[in-house]
């Protein structure tokens, strides 16, 4: 424990460090399209916190806007998780479909979802809907992919095990199929977490959105608060570093049990 403990001591003394380089850099160079930290900080104040006393000091920008993006970031990306994950494990147990859909698999993700978001604008107009589709699109692929991959890591001993003591599809599927495949699907959940943190901006940002942390983020830039857009954009880096941050707390408590897992993470 005092061993991660210095690790993780190590990690923040390394990013103080590199704040206070920021801070030094940006007030010596003095470029306003490059402001200092603590510039950032208070526009961030002044546009999440520095609203009405009732309302906890919060702003519209946080219940108008920073929410519903996160909403829709989470709605599109449990989507995600729930069809590539249940779709990964029956491709990932029946190699000869498998073979036959690949190509199109492989076509379908090699399209990026910021290539479609005219074609989605089109089809779902604009507004959530669209938002949420080109999140799932693009989050889909890493978490099918890598299931199906994790799925076909079954080895033989556990199937003739299984088909010796007749154990039911479900518990076959739900015991031995998904505890193989896990690590290769938390793999997929991690990138797909990434993309979709990235697409839930971009599809706010050129899909004509009029709500969101996209919308917020262009608004700041078109009306030069170069403080301001700066604020945005670290909290998107925030976000992405709290939601692999749980979602690593959540894939080691459900892969203690991995031996391969976990002296990885001790290394």
């Amino acid at each position: 424990m005092s061993g991660r403990w210095r690790a993780f001591g190590r990690r923040w003394l390394v990013f103080i460090v590199f704040l206070l380089l920021w801070q030094w850099i940006t007030v010596s160079v003095a470029n306003p399209y490059f402001p200092p930290p603590t510039q950032i900080l208070d526009a961030a104040r002044e546009a999440w916190l520095s609203g009405p006393g009732s309302h906890l000091f919060v702003t519209d920008a946080v219940t108008g806007d920073m929410l519903p993006s996160l909403g829709r970031l989470l709605l599109g990306w449990f989507i995600a998780v729930v069809v590539g994950v249940s779709c990964g494990l029956a491709l990932g147990r029946l190699p000869k479909l498998t073979d036959y859909v690949s190509t199109m698999l492989f076509f379908a993700r090699s399209v990026p979802a910021v290539l479609l978001v005219p074609v989605f604008l089109v089809a779902f107009g604009i507004g959530p809907r669209m938002e949420i589709v080109t999140i799932l699109w693009g989050t889909i692929w890493p978490i099918l992919l890598n299931t199906i991959d994790g799925a076909r890591g079954v080895d033989a001993v556990k199937t003739e095990t299984a088909r010796a003591f007749h154990i039911s599809r479900r518990d076959w599927v739900f015991g031995v199929v998904l505890p193989t495949a896990l690590p290769k699907v938390f793999a997929g959940l991690r990138l797909a977490l990434s993309i979709a943190i990235i697409l839930m901006v971009v599809s706010e940002l050129t899909g004509g959105a009029d709500s969101g942390i996209g919308f917020r983020l262009i608004n700041a830039q078109g009306g030069f608060q170069l403080a301001e857009m700066w604020a945005w954009i670290v909290l998107v880096s925030v976000l992405g570093y709290l939601a692999n941050f749980l979602l690593t707390v959540v894939e080691r408590r459900m892969l203690a049990w991995h031996p391969g897992f976990h002296a990885e993470r001790l290394d």
